[in-house]
């Protein structure tokens, strides 16, 4: 008989609907623990608390024994090794944008001038100020819905959410609402999910290689590689994505209104390459 596996995972709306899709992938011999982070238990700015705020808790449970895997927003995992543990799957990646909300909800077009934009990503912020050079913007926490409801009573003339966890929670967005990616690239690893497992757990790890995603895999390898070689920091105005095509790895990257372009097979000579471009 096939053992249930136990999945750490934040308590948000959010964090448990993408647990949700890891139980269905991998089939009715999962389910989820739900473990309280110190990006949760704490309303400081995250650039105050530092990376891996999100993981953290959930990783030392993991080591401890006390679940099998863990579920993350890619995004959210640092690029640093973390020891004992490796990322057993890569599911599938959603679309990767990022969507600018209004309380008019008609995305950049009606963002009114010198508005106030939630955001506490340096990545988004950048981009945006670039964009509107008019516009403030003001750090905000909270989840998907406690920053809408932000937006709706007026703390905020907007926010800016990933367009991938908005689908997983089932809001509707409209085309107008959603940021081209001229205008703004997506963080790192942005609408995958990662499934993270002990290196010594053979068992686990040949289970969660079932349900991973080889092309998304190689994607955010790329994505991920040039956040730890630009210096893989939260506090990093670091947009990146890659797309494969026919076992082709195509890298566009941003930062601070730099952007440059890569492609090759190897995601790490492709990250090393857009970097490159990145410092000259």
């Amino acid at each position: 008989m096939i053992r249930t596996l136990v999945l750490g995972t934040r308590g948000s709306t959010l964090a448990l609907a993408q647990t949700r899709i890891v139980i269905d992938a991998l089939g009715a011999s999962a389910e989820a623990r739900v473990i309280r982070t110190t990006g949760d238990a704490s309303s400081r700015p995250l650039q105050e608390l530092g990376d891996g705020v999100f993981v953290s808790a959930i990783e030392d449970a993991l080591r401890a024994g006390e679940i099998d895997a863990a579920v993350h927003s890619l995004k959210d995992l640092p690029t640093a090794e973390r020891p004992g543990l490796v990322i057993g799957a890569v599911l599938p990646r959603e679309d990767p944008r990022d969507v600018l909300l209004t309380s008019a909800r008609g995305g950049l077009a009606t963002l009114p001038r010198g508005a106030r934009v939630g955001t506490s990503s340096p990545r988004r912020d950048a981009a945006l100020r670039l964009a509107r050079p008019d516009i403030t913007t003001s750090p905000i926490r909270g989840n998907v819905e406690t920053r809408l409801a932000k937006v709706v009573g007026g703390d905020y003339d907007a926010t800016v959410l990933a367009l991938a966890g908005l689908q997983r929670l089932g809001i509707t967005v409209r085309d107008d609402e959603i940021l081209d990616l001229a205008i703004m690239l997506p963080a790192p690893g942005q609408g995958a999910i990662a499934v993270q497992c002990r290196a010594d757990d053979r068992t686990v790890r040949d289970r969660l290689a079932a349900i991973d995603d080889a092309p998304t895999r190689a994607a955010t390898d790329a994505e991920r590689e040039l956040l730890r070689l630009m210096g893989g920091s939260c506090d990093l105005a670091l947009g990146a994505l890659a797309t494969v095509t026919a076992g082709e790895i195509a890298l566009d990257a941003s930062i601070d209104g730099r952007r440059a372009r890569a492609r090759g097979r190897d995601p790490l000579a492709v990250a090393a390459s857009a970097a490159a471009e990145l410092r000259a």
